[in-house]
């Protein structure tokens, strides 16, 4: 048996639990703010284990070192195919709720792409097109690590809506390393949104772009995302993206 197999969290329940969110809400907010939380998604023994994972070399395809890149300060690390249990049971129970969203941001936004019910489904798409390696993904901030404003783009297909998990504890295991929005809005200076996240919350944001109302139709904005700078501590977390990369 591989070692992630023998540290991976149980999942028992996770499908009722993301079932039970009010996702009525959620879209109200994402509409509203690019951005929804839904706390308490995941449990305190499921987020360690998640955490724990990222020592767990087989069970990753690749590695990034931040400041390589450019990209700030920090690592993360891509899951390889299969994914652990409870990330593939995230990815496949979110994506249902969040393409309903996706599909009607596209209408209005004038954009043909639509998505279909079923996750397999819209992985069957990518897979077509090259985009074949998994997304998923572990991140680990120490002191003065961060992470700049970006967008998750793989390729031509891109699911507009992506989730990040909170592993650690603010005030327990680190502090500082907030998530951070940003919106890029039109002839407009860019708007900051701050989110404020304990260990087990999900934030759910737009990867790209999203739709907002204006006293003359509907018009595009453009997000980014990043996480400020840790003060104290180590942080974790999991970022679910419903698109492979090519």
């Amino acid at each position: 048996m591989r070692a992630r197999a023998l540290m991976a969290p149980p999942v028992d329940g996770i499908a009722a639990r993301v079932g039970a969110v009010d996702w009525g809400a959620v879209e109200k907010e994402l509409d509203a703010r690019g951005c929804a939380t839904v706390e308490r998604l995941l449990a305190p023994e499921e987020c360690e284990a998640l955490a724990l994972l990222y020592d767990v070399e087989d069970a990753f395809r690749s590695r990034v070192v931040m400041a390589r890149h450019g990209f700030g300060r920090g690592e993360y690390q891509y899951f390889d195919y299969p994914l652990p249990e409870v990330v593939s049971e995230l990815r496949t129970a979110l994506y249902p709720r969040l393409a309903p969203i996706a599909n009607r941001w596209n209408t209005a936004m004038g954009i043909d792409v639509r998505y279909p019910e079923a996750h397999a489904e819209f992985l069957a798409r990518c897979h077509a097109a090259g985009q074949v390696r998994p997304t998923p993904l572990l991140l680990r901030y120490g002191p003065e690590d961060y992470n700049c404003l970006h967008q998750d783009l793989y390729g031509e297909h891109v699911f507009p809506l992506q989730v990040a998990f909170l592993l650690s504890e603010p005030g327990r295991d680190f502090a500082g390393g907030e998530f951070v929005l940003s919106e890029q809005r039109p002839r407009m200076q860019s708007r900051p949104e701050v989110v404020p996240l304990r260990q087990g919350d999900a934030v759910v944001f737009a990867v790209h772009h999203r739709p907002v109302q204006g006293t003359r139709g509907t018009y595009r904005v453009n997000l980014r995302h990043g996480v400020s700078r840790v003060r104290s501590g180590q942080r974790h977390t999991a970022g679910i993206i419903f698109h492979d990369a090519t």
